[in-house]
């Protein structure tokens, strides 16, 4: 930092290698003079730079050096080299305090910076590495970063400066640095870790916000996502700044939510508590990363299921044998089961002690209105205290922490108003002064009963419509383990498998996790995650997959993914991500929700104020009668309002959304891709996997002067190995022959152009005509004129043997491609094959040989998709590939779709995921996208008329009908009941694909 003011001033300035002032100068540089002018003759060899130029240096960069601290612990800690060079690094190195985590020994390594010595203070063995600045002296780098050898007993609880007395101290000097930043380097280079967190409590848009802010208020907390119907919060803390149970802990205090950390890191499984507080005090068996309480008065244990099996965990790991607590639901839905059974259960408490009060207010009973209005006033404060008194510590800390107010605060003031003022009304009776009015306290037991009403039933829709869509359902809770002997069985929980087991499906039964068939046959109906119903057979060697249902026969699997890994744990997922993200129309009704109770807040002050006067003034009421009405119309508006229906208005039609379109076979990572998917104006296809199944056939093959047995063993060494569907159909079909591989070195795949390799000392390459430069050829041009997908073999540029290999359309890929321009959308093919090939594909598809590329390199494809991008401002660019030359341009397109036989970089690129080998899921997304926008902007107008008109009703607008306070809490359920219904109907909604 010094050295980068330095060299400003220097430029600043004009001098050449001259330039320093220590405390003057810059500041007169405004006015034209020159800032080292003013510096002292001898000041100007001290290489130090002016204050002006020190403070900007330090106001840019200090920051991030001092969330880095020592750059050479830094390097160490990464295994580079530094100044310091890398002869002790191991020492540098410390275990992560705790005795109750278990890691790999590489993964336990830390780096800690304290006070005192310095971490790499011994003295490296050889010379420094880096080179002196002209003008310094040559002392080594040993001799001055690391000098003083370290106390070996202190390394890991004492540091200071790696280069402490150098160069670095000194610019430190300057600089006037002192604190130094605990770092741990596995963490990222600012000790960020990722948490999850399952939330219980929130009720509406208001505590969603809450837990945002709040989040957003704690020191080191960012990359925040909330969701309101998972009941989830997903943030990374920064563990330089704070702890993660420190952030967990004041966010349960500033919210009043009930917080559960869930893991991603290895698998989990939760014991029963007996017992295990003694384990903690044991060293850890290797593969157990940790064991937490959890709020269940459970134990879960993290451990790593490569090292460790879930049996022997239970078994045998520890000196006693552990219980497996009972099996627990996704947390998103456990956790609203139980928030709706308690609000059921507070809402039946509120209903039996309301009833009594409005008997007494209602019924002809004999007039003894002290001893009714006593026990009315009784159980109108048990109501107050027990079921509204939550409400309270709820408002007040979403308007102390989160400067939040959310709808809990309008429910405080409307039930305390109508409370307050019956029992000063009740005073005054008992006093001998009643009011004209009377007490009321029916009105506000009655709007408590019904606001807990209202948020039980639209909390219980909620949920039933989450779970109408889980895709974890799917999962199994039992396996049939199939014994050492082969023979015997035993049912075990899914959650006690481990790899290395074999479980047996029997006939209509589903399968439980991934495998692989040992012995046995059947047909299994794969249609959940195909789409096609008609059922697959399998035999030894084929591949299952979990949630699939077996036919009549009887196989024996062995595990590949463990239950938390497969495939239905795999789709869940990422519908979950989907959910976790906000298109950009929540944030406008989060916006709008953020100003709506305010907005009613200040209308309930105008309508007090309006009906105070309108009864003193027109209708010549008294003072006190005229405050009253002022009051309940008041207490009316405050409660009738309810943001939550245009809070919901989104979140809910992703979230069914999400699950219509799971079912249909296609999974989006973000719900902008649902809200974008509408405007789709063109659909850029690859060819081979894609518009073509994939599976290519040799139909002709060529060898030059009859070399087959030597061509055939060299070609197969050098294809043998790579994923690209015609390096495997040649294999495929050279095995077929009962060729054997030779050896083949240096084998590298080029994407767009073939596959490179090195046998025996000469070049040999298998690719495309143009890569291969074999385009002369005349049986190279007879197969490229036929419209084949061709391979030509060269050794040292010579070519040896061309295949001619034909694929087949996918059934419904001339359906797509006509629908989608039916729509008015453009198609397109880019592929890397040859042209002839591409061209018969465009044009057994009715697409305009101009939109057919051929010869496309994943540069050329991306270049293709942003030049289309560039053609229109609102142009939207679906890019459909599977393999891994395809990244490049998923990443480039508006939304990038992924086959589902495709690469895993290829996924990892897309927006979208197709589980099904079927290209009518394009057609799906862009209807379901349509058809959510709809569901969306009605959910929208369905709240703005409710509101409109329900603040009207209450507030008095229409004189000759009004809304009783008693009865203003309903409003809850007539507002948010549609939203609900209007999202979950997208679930029997038709589509044409």
């Amino acid at each position: 930092m010094v050295r980068i003011a330095v060299r400003e001033c220097e430029d600043s300035c004009g001098f050449d290698n001259d330039c320093a002032t220590i405390s003057r100068g810059c500041k007169d540089s405004q006015k034209g003079d020159d800032c080292c002018t003013k510096a002292p003759k001898s000041a100007k060899t001290e290489k130090r730079p002016c204050q002006h130029h020190l403070q900007s240096a330090k106001s840019r960069f200090q920051p991030t050096l001092e969330a880095l601290g020592c750059i050479c612990r830094a390097l160490f800690a990464l295994n580079l080299e530094s100044c310091c060079a890398k002869g002790q690094n191991a020492q540098c190195r410390s275990r992560r305090s705790g005795a109750r985590t278990y890691s790999p020994p590489s993964s336990l390594m830390s780096l800690r910076s304290a006070k005192g010595d310095s971490c790499c203070s011994v003295a490296p063995p050889g010379p420094c590495k880096r080179p002196a600045e002209p003008g310094s002296s040559a002392t080594s780098c040993a001799k001055i970063c690391c000098s003083e050898r370290a106390n070996p007993a202190s390394i890991g609880t004492t540091s200071g400066d790696c280069c402490s007395g150098g160069p670095c101290s000194k610019e430190k000097e300057i600089l006037g640095i002192t604190s130094e930043v605990n770092l741990d380097l596995e963490k990222g280079a600012l000790g960020a870790e990722h948490v999850v967190l399952s939330i219980q409590g929130m009720t509406c848009t208001g505590c969603e916000t809450k837990l945002e802010r709040t989040l957003a208020n704690i020191r080191g907390v960012s990359k925040i996502k909330t969701s309101l119907v998972l009941s989830r919060a997903e943030f990374d803390v920064n563990t330089t700044q704070t702890s993660i149970d420190g952030a967990v802990a004041r966010l349960q205090r500033a919210t009043g939510f009930e917080c559960q950390k869930l893991s991603k890191d290895g698998h989990e499984l939760e014991v029963l508590s007996p017992g295990v507080r003694e384990i903690l005090l044991q060293q850890l068996p290797p593969g157990v990363l940790s064991i937490d309480p959890t709020t269940n008065a459970t134990f879960k244990i993290t451990y790593e299921p490569q090292v460790i099996g879930a049996r022997d965990i239970v078994k045998s790991a520890f000196d006693r044998q552990l219980k497996l607590a009972p099996h627990r639901p996704d947390p998103s839905i456990s956790a609203g089961k139980k928030h709706v059974w308690q609000g059921g259960l507070a809402t039946l408490i509120s209903a039996c002690l309301t009833v009594p009060v409005l008997v007494l207010a209602w019924a002809p009973l004999p007039e003894r209105e002290i001893a009714y209005g006593s026990t009315s006033l009784a159980l109108a404060t048990i109501i107050q205290i027990f079921i509204a008194g939550p409400f309270y510590p709820a408002a007040l800390k979403s308007l102390i922490f989160a400067r939040v107010i959310e709808m809990d605060l309008l429910i405080v003031l409307s039930t305390s108003a109508a409370y307050i003022f019956s029992v000063v009304a009740f005073a005054m009776l008992v006093a001998g002064k009643p009011l004209s009015t009377g007490e009321f306290f029916e009105t506000s037991t009655l709007l408590v009963t019904l606001i807990m009403l209202g948020r039980f039933i639209t909390a219980l829709a909620r949920q039933k419509a989450i779970e109408s869509i889980t895709i974890r359902s799917m999962q199994q809770s039992t396996a049939m383990l199939v014994e050492s002997d082969g023979t015997s069985t035993r049912d075990i929980d899914v959650r006690l498998l481990q790899y290395g087991d074999i479980f047996r499906v029997m006939p209509e039964a589903k399968v439980v996790t991934d495998g692989t068939v040992i012995s046995g046959s059947s047909e299994i109906n794969e249609s959940m995650i195909t789409g096609e119903s008609s059922p697959v057979a399998k035999i030894k060697g084929s591949p299952v997959v979990a949630g699939s249902v077996n036919g009549s026969g009887t196989l024996d699997v062995r595990l590949t993914r463990l239950c938390a890994d497969n495939t239905i744990s795999t789709i869940a997922n990422m519908v979950d991500e989907a959910k976790l993200s906000k298109p950009k129309t929540q944030e406008l009704a989060d916006r709008i929700a953020g100003y709506f109770v305010p907005a009613v807040a200040a209308i309930t002050i105008v309508t007090f104020v309006i009906w105070i006067a309108v009864g003193i003034a027109i209708q010549k009421r008294s003072s006190s009668d005229a405050t009253v009405q002022a009051v309940t119309y008041s207490i009316a508006v405050l409660i009738i309002s309810c943001p939550c229906a245009i809070g919901l208005a989104v979140p809910m039609v992703i979230v069914i959304a999400g699950g219509v379109a799971a079912e249909k076979g296609v999974i989006f990572k973000t719900a902008d891709t649902i809200e974008a998917a509408k405007n789709v104006t063109h659909v850029v296809f690859d060819k081979t996997g894609t518009l073509t199944a994939g599976h290519l056939n040799v139909e002709e093959s060529n060898y030059v002067d009859g070399l087959t047995a030597d061509v055939q063993p060299i070609l197969l060494g050098l294809v043998s190995g790579i994923k690209h569907p015609v390096s495997q159909a040649i294999t495929e079909h050279l095995q077929s022959l009962g060729v054997s591989p030779a050896t083949v070195l240096d084998i590298k795949s080029l994407p767009g152009k073939g596959v490179l390799g090195n046998w025996n000392g000469t070049e040999i390459r298998a690719g495309n005509a143009s890569w291969t430069q074999a385009t002369p050829s005349s049986k190279v041009q007879q197969f490229l004129t036929s419209g084949s997908t061709i391979l030509c073999f060269t050794v040292n540029g010579t070519l040896r043997a061309t295949y001619a290999l034909q694929d087949t359309l996918r059934p419904e890929a001339a359906y797509v491609v006509s629908t989608l321009q039916a729509k008015g959308v453009s198609v397109s093919i880019v592929s890397g094959d040859e042209t002839g090939a591409v061209q018969k594909t465009a044009e057994n598809l009715g697409i305009p040989s101009l939109n057919a590329l051929s010869r496309c390199s994943p540069a050329d494809k991306q270049a293709y998709i942003q030049t289309l991008k560039a053609s229109s401002a609102k142009s939207t660019i679906f890019f459909l590939g599977d393999g891994t030359n395809d990244a490049i341009a998923l990443a480039s397109a508006d939304i990038g779709i992924h086959m589902r036989d495709g690469t895993d970089v290829a996924r990892s690129a897309a927006d979208v995921v197709l589980t099904r080998a079927d290209l009518r899921g394009v057609l799906v997304l862009i209807e379901l996208s349509r058809k959510a926008l709809r569901r969306i902007v009605f959910n929208f107008a369905w709240s703005f008329v409710y509101n409109l008109f329900a603040i009207l009703l209450a507030a008095g607008a229409f004189v000759n009908f009004r809304i009783p306070p008693a009865f203003a809490g309903v409003g809850e359920i007539v507002s948010v009941l549609p939203v609900i219904a209007i999202a979950v109907g997208l679930r029997w909604a038709k589509f044409s694909a």
